[in-house]
């Protein structure tokens, strides 16, 4: 789930090469690919391949994909109210 995550989170910036998602997520080759393939298979990332002098595949979100981005945003929200620097309070405070 962690890679799923960290690519997913890459995936919001925009269209990415193999290797660029390799580099921001830091999954090895095995990784990066078994997971691109799943989500791939669950219709939230599209892989397009171009032809040429050198073979480029991109990956891309897909509108399924694109629909998690809320979910995204509402957990920096949490986590930028919750998660201090040492992790245990939070960082503002809520009426209760």
């Amino acid at each position: 789930m962690k890679w799923r995550l960290r690519i997913l989170y890459n995936l919001f910036q925009g269209d990415h090469r193999f290797n660029e998602l390799k580099r921001a997520s830091g999954a090895s080759s095995y990784t990066l690919s078994r997971v691109l393939e799943s989500l791939e298979e669950d219709a939230i990332v599209d892989r397009s391949v171009e032809e040429g002098p050198l073979v480029e595949t991109h990956n891309s979100l897909t509108k399924k994909g694109e629909a998690l981005e809320p979910v995204f945003e509402a957990i920096d929200e949490w986590s930028a109210e919750w998660v201090g620097e040492a992790g245990d309070e939070p960082t503002t405070m809520t009426d209760v």
